[in-house]
């Protein structure tokens, strides 16, 4: 097993002040955290790797262009879906002052998934119109961009978004809203000559509306690359990333106390920010170690993290604070380096392994009739030797978001009858 130096944790105590919330930050944290660090002391420079040549960066198997989109997506901002809105309010949907204004208030009262969430007999009395004037406004919606915004409900939204499939014929036009209107019952039409046509115009809609307006999260870069060549494992640090710490030293003064302390400051930080690579890098080496197989294709291992410190000597709340928001990149793709670390349900069965059994099971279910949770729960005792109750199994279930048997079986539906 791997073993930590020595070394390493004897300049834990001397560096325990600046290294944990160095270890604690990510990719995008720790130049901001190594500035606080080094405020004020002038014998420290923070050189950025954000700023520096991004083609040397390093990531795991990159998609065409993702890097750049990836600096894009750190220096624009995109626009909001109120912003959207509001420079589309435009003659001739919205011609006149009071159209305008009541064209401002819809879009005051949508949720962030782009439905109307107001009251329009109350929002009108606010504004003092008529409320069929309110709603006419509302109505106008339908022509704006993204397609389906200001509906009150998922199928007013369809109807929305089918209003702007002017391309459609009239009768494919109009099949489309009769079948909005029950779509539940949507197989009373399958024997229309255009119903194939209808239903593949109606999976297209986005639900909801406002969906590529939904909360960007910050870009992940992995802390660790776990490389495979030839079948060999290696772990790297994605140290393109990282920012450097330059020690900026002149000549001390033998009696100038300030600056022999900052002096000592600066190589703790130096110190510092070498413990949380050489700390990364060797909970990497041992999550290869320990879920070897999963690298290879397997499923993730039962792991403690109690486990891991006691390897490196270090308590379990310091081992948890090197995880806190790092990520491993592999050949199999990117993930939280806490989510390794699996509950263990009994012996050497993890829940991970669970859920991956039951993805596996509803994959392969018969579409016609989709398994129960019930069904599940028999076939995973089965599996894996061991007792469970069902609301665990819809626990994970809910988890990986899968709906359930009925609402499953429903969404079969719709995707058969378009074969």
């Amino acid at each position: 097993m791997l073993r930590a130096r020595p070394n390493l944790k004897n300049k834990l105590s001397a560096t325990l002040k600046s290294w944990l919330p160095i270890l604690q930050s990510d990719p995008l944290e720790i130049e901001e955290t190594l500035l606080n660090c080094a405020k004020d002391n002038p014998f420290v420079r923070v050189q950025s790797g954000m700023r520096t040549d991004f083609s040397s960066h390093k990531f795991y198997k990159p998609p065409k262009n993702a890097l750049g989109d990836q600096i894009e997506r750190l220096s624009v901002r995109p626009k909001s879906l109120h912003e959207t809105l509001n420079e589309q309010l435009l003659p001739p949907l919205f011609p006149t002052p009071m159209s305008l204004k009541i064209a401002t208030d819809i879009i005051e009262n949508l949720n962030p998934e782009g439905y109307f969430e107001g009251d329009t007999q109350a929002q009108a009395l606010n504004l003092g119109v008529e409320v069929a004037d309110y709603e006419k406004v509302r109505q106008r919606f339908a022509y704006l961009d993204p397609p389906g915004v200001g509906a009150c409900n998922l199928l007013e939204s369809f109807a929305f978004q089918l209003a702007q499939h002017e391309e459609l014929d009239t009768p494919t036009y109009e099949l489309c809203a009769r079948i909005l209107k029950d779509l539940e019952q949507h197989q009373q039409h399958r024997h229309h000559p255009l119903y194939a046509k209808a239903m593949q115009v109606i999976t297209s809609f986005k639900n909801p509306p406002a969906l590529e307006f939904g909360e960007s999260l910050p870009p992940i870069i992995p802390d660790i690359l776990v490389l495979e060549e030839d079948g060999d494992i290696s772990v790297q640090l994605n140290e393109g990333y990282y920012p450097k710490v330059v020690l900026e030293q002149g000549k001390i003064a033998a009696d100038n106390g300030y600056l022999k302390e900052k002096l000592k400051e600066a190589r703790d930080l130096v110190d510092a920010l070498q413990m949380r690579h050489q700390t990364i890098q060797k909970i990497g080496l041992m999550l290869v170690e320990y879920q070897y197989d999963f690298f290879k294709g397997g499923a993730i291992k039962p792991m403690r993290l109690v486990d891991l410190a006691e390897e490196f000597g270090y308590a379990a709340s310091t081992i948890s604070r090197a995880i806190s928001n790092k990520y491993l990149a592999c050949n199999r793709g990117v993930f939280a380096i806490k989510s390794f670390f699996a509950t263990a349900l009994e012996g050497d069965v993890s829940n991970a392994a669970i859920k991956e059994f039951l993805l596996e099971l509803i994959n392969k279910e018969d579409k016609q009739h989709p398994m129960s949770d019930l069904k599940i729960l028999e076939l995973v005792e089965k599996q894996f030797g061991l007792k469970m109750v069902r609301r665990t199994i819809t626990k994970y279930r809910k988890l990986l978001n899968i709906a359930s048997s009925t609402e499953r079986k429903k969404l079969y539906g719709m995707a058969l009858d378009l074969t």
